[in-house]
């Protein structure tokens, strides 16, 4: 699930990751083009009450961005609410999100 806030005066893109609790059982990181397609960079945190993984980031309104998670560190996923996908030199695809 992505959701999306624009500031009040335009100048970024709050953009807030969540996947459900038994989608990993240790940990869920995001990688992407705005990270240099880091495993640790971004790491999602555990909301046990609401039962996600969560991660917000700030982007730049326009940017295009591309990313997978990493499930406990062995599994990669895409983003199924994504605004699309781009493939990659390794016969898989990213998730896209146009900010």
């Amino acid at each position: 699930m992505i959701t999306r806030e624009i500031s009040p005066k335009g100048r970024s893109v709050r953009v807030t990751f969540a996947l459900p609790v038994d989608s990993a059982t240790s940990s869920v990181a995001i990688a992407g083009s705005f990270n240099s397609w880091s495993e640790t960079a971004h790491t999602m945190a555990l909301d046990k009450r609401r039962g996600l993984w969560k991660k917000s980031i700030s982007f730049k309104p326009g940017d295009r961005v591309e990313f997978r998670y990493l499930l406990d560190g062995s599994r990669w996923r895409n983003e199924e609410e994504a605004d699309g996908t781009a493939a990659t030199p390794y016969f898989s695809e990213n998730s896209v999100l146009e900010l």
